[in-house]
């Protein structure tokens, strides 16, 4: 299963979809994986960074939406003032 978090002022929002129904072209799950790629694309054009979170492993920036990760985590521009 894979997810994507995008944090805000609410928490974080979530989206998840399952990658091995996405391999063998099951529609709800490519739909789930294009609907995670739209929003990773929107906030990253909005300057947000995005990370790859893996067990076990050191978080890794990414720079891509990744449908194979194990969960994405997309923290927002931080702005001073």
């Amino acid at each position: 299963m894979g997810m994507l978090r995008v944090m805000s002022r609410r928490g974080d929002d979530r989206l998840t979809w399952d990658e091995q129904k996405a391999l063998v072209k099951d529609p709800e799950a490519l739909a789930a994986v294009r609907e995670a790629e739209r929003i990773f694309e929107q906030e990253r054009s909005k300057g947000a960074t995005a990370f790859r979170i893996e067990t076990g492993k050191p978080a890794q920036r990414i720079d891509k939406f990744d449908a194979t990760a194990e969960q994405i985590i997309m923290v927002p521009r931080v702005v001073g003032g």
